[in-house]
C-alpha cells in the first residue's frame, strides 16, 4: 500500500530471477540512492523555520527543525520555488535543541521556538534586524544591544478564541499555527501567573453556559487592579450573564463584555475599574489608564525595558525640546518623555485612544514636566504627517507604528528634516524598508536594540536611533555612540 498512486523506479535487468535473484551476491552492488526525506539543516528562515535544500536544489522550509541537524522530513506543501515540510523524526539533533517547556507545543501556534534555547533564539532575532536592514545596503558597526526579560510567565493580555463543536462540546484556546483550528488549551508556560490561573476555571465556565455559541472569544488583560476579563458576546442571554457575574465573584476577576456584531459596544458586568499599568519616568513610575480595545504591549517586563532604553538614549537631547510622539497610543513614551524635559505632542489614530492619553497627560501630577498635547491624526495620510511635522517643528520624533510601519512619516521626514528620529518596530522587514528611506534622506543610524517581547517565538521588537547628518547618501550604518 506505500507505494499506491507512486510510480514505481524502473530495476535493471539483473540476469536472474526469483529465489536465485534474492540469493545474489550484492557485495558489489551500487550504494542504494539516499532517503528522499532525510534532509541537512544549514539556516533558520525568519519565522522561526529551518532552511535545507533537497537533493533536487530546491529549497525546503522545515518547521520543528533546527541548524545543524538532520532530520526527517514530511512535506505538506509544494510550491512553485519552494516546498513547506515538518519534521518526523530528528536523526541527529542541534546542541542548541531543549525540551519545549510547554505540553501544547507544536499543536498550538503561538510558541513555536520553544524548541530552540533561549540565548540561540535571542541571538536568531538579532541576526534577522542586521540582515534585514543589511538587504537595503544598511550595515550596524555593532550588534543590537538586547533588552529582554524573563523567559516564561511574562505575558499579560491574551485573546482565547471560543468554539463549539458538531457534538456540543465547547473548546477554549489560541490557534493552531496558520488554520482556524482550534487547540483546547489548560495550561500556558508564557502567561503571566494570574491569566494562567483562570484557564481552568473559564473552560468550566463555558461548559455551564446555556447559549455558548453566542461567545466568539475571550480576553484576558492584567494590569495594577488585578486580572479583567472580557466576554465578546454576540446576542444577550439573561441567563448566562448571571453566570457570567457569578463566575467574577468567584474568580474575583473584574467583568466586561463586548456585545453585538458589527459595531459591538462595552458594557461592565461588575463595577467599572479605573485600571492602570505603570511605566518607568526619570522621577518613579508612571500610571497610564488603559481599558479593553487600548494597544498595551503584552510584555510589561520588556516594555519598561524599551522606555528605560528611550529615556537614556534621548536624554542628553530632550530638556525643553519639542517631542512629536507618534503612533502614541495611551502615551506608553509621551509621559515618561515629557516629565524628562521635553514638551510633548503626541499623536494617535485612535479617538478612543486619543482621549485616554490626554486624560493620562491631565493625570500626571504637577511639576512631572511641561505636559503633553495630545491630538488624533490619519498617520498613514501623508498630508497629516507633513501638517504635524510643520505645526510643531520638533527636534526629536519618537514613533512606534503597527506591523504595516510609517512609510508616510519616513518619506515625510525627508523633506522636514529632524535632528534626531527614534523608531520603535513590531516588524523589522517594515522597520528596514522605512530606515532605508531615511538614510537615503540623510540619517544615520547611531543606536540600535532588539527587544525580546515574545520569547519563544519569531515576532521581535527592535528600536533605531536615528541622527540627521545634513546630507543624503547611500544607506550605510554608522558607528554607534556607546
Amino acid at each position: 500500500m506505500a507505494m499506491l498512486g507512486k510510480r514505481r523506479p524502473k530495476r535493471a535487468p539483473s540476469g536472474v530471477s526469483g529465489l536465485q535473484g534474492r540469493q545474489a551476491d550484492t557485495r558489489h552492488a551500487p550504494a542504494p540512492p539516499p532517503e528522499q526525506d532525510v534532509l541537512e539543516i544549514h539556516g533558520l528562515a525568519h519565522d522561526g523555520r529551518g532552511v535545507a535544500r533537497a537533493a533536487q536544489g530546491k529549497t525546503v522550509f522545515v518547521e520543528g527543525a533546527l541548524p545543524g541537524e538532520r532530520v526527517r522530513v514530511a512535506v505538506h506543501r509544494t510550491r512553485k520555488r519552494f516546498d513547506e515540510a515538518h519534521v518526523r523524526e530528528v536523526l541527529t539533533p542541534s546542541p542548541e535543541r531543549v525540551e519545549p517547556p510547554c505540553p501544547h507545543f507544536g499543536r498550538c501556534g503561538g510558541c513555536d521556538l520553544q524548541h530552540l534555547a533561549l540565548p540561540a533564539q535571542r541571538r536568531h532575532k538579532s541576526a534577522v534586524l542586521e540582515e534585514l536592514l543589511g538587504r537595503q545596503g544598511i550595515t550596524l558597526a555593532s550588534p543590537p544591544e538586547l533588552l529582554a526579560g524573563a523567559g516564561e510567565g511574562y505575558r499579560r493580555r491574551a485573546r482565547l478564541g471560543v468554539k463549539v463543536d458538531a457534538d456540543g462540546q465547547v473548546h477554549l484556546g489560541f490557534r493552531a499555527r496558520h488554520t482556524h483550528r482550534l487547540v483546547d488549551i489548560e495550561a500556558c508556560t508564557v502567561l503571566v501567573p494570574a491569566l494562567a490561573a483562570q484557564l481552568v476555571p473559564l473552560h468550566l465556565q463555558l461548559a455551564e453556559l446555556e447559549a455558548p455559541r453566542q461567545v466568539g472569544h475571550l480576553e484576558l488583560l492584567e494590569c495594577d487592579q488585578g486580572v479583567v476579563l472580557v466576554v465578546r458576546q454576540l446576542r444577550d442571554h439573561t441567563g448566562d450573564t448571571r453566570r457570567w457575574q457569578a463566575f467574577a465573584e468567584r474568580q474575583g476577576v473584574h467583568l466586561a463584555r463586548w456585545l453585538g456584531r458589527d459595531a459591538p459596544d462595552l458594557e461592565w458586568l461588575t463595577p467599572m475599574p479605573s485600571l492602570t499599568c505603570r511605566v518607568p519616568g526619570p522621577a518613579g513610575e508612571i500610571a497610564l489608564g488603559v481599558a479593553p480595545g487600548d494597544f498595551l504591549q503584552a510584555n510589561a517586563e520588556v516594555n519598561c525595558l524599551m522606555v528605560g532604553a528611550a529615556l537614556s538614549w534621548l536624554a542628553p537631547y530632550v530638556d525643553d525640546a519639542r517631542l512629536l510622539d507618534l503612533f502614541a497610543g495611551v502615551g506608553n513614551f509621551s509621559l515618561p518623555l515629557a516629565e524628562a524635559g521635553a514638551r510633548v505632542t503626541a499623536a494617535e489614530g485612535s479617538p478612543a485612544m486619543v482621549e485616554r492619553l490626554a486624560e493620562n497627560a491631565r493625570a500626571t501630577s504637577p511639576g512631572r514636566g511641561p505636559g503633553v498635547e495630545a491630538r488624533q491624526a490619519d498617520l498613514a495620510a501623508p498630508a497629516a504627517v507633513h501638517e504635524l511635522l510643520a505645526s510643531t517643528r520638533p527636534e526629536v520624533v519618537v514613533l512606534d507604528p503597527p506591523r504595516e510601519g510609517a512609510e508616510s512619516v519616513s518619506r515625510a521626514l525627508q523633506e522636514h528634516p529632524v535632528p534626531r528620529v527614534l523608531y520603535i518596530s513590531c516588524d523589522p522587514a517594515t522597520l528596514a524598508r522605512d530606515a532605508a528611506h531615511l538614510v537615503h534622506g540623510g540619517y544615520r543610524i547611531v543606536r540600535a536594540a532588539v527587544a525580546d517581547m515574545f520569547v519563544h517565538t519569531s515576532h521581535l521588537e527592535s528600536m533605531l536611533l536615528f541622527e540627521y547628518t545634513g546630507s543624503a547618501r547611500h544607506p550605510q550604518g554608522a558607528p554607534t555612540d556607546g
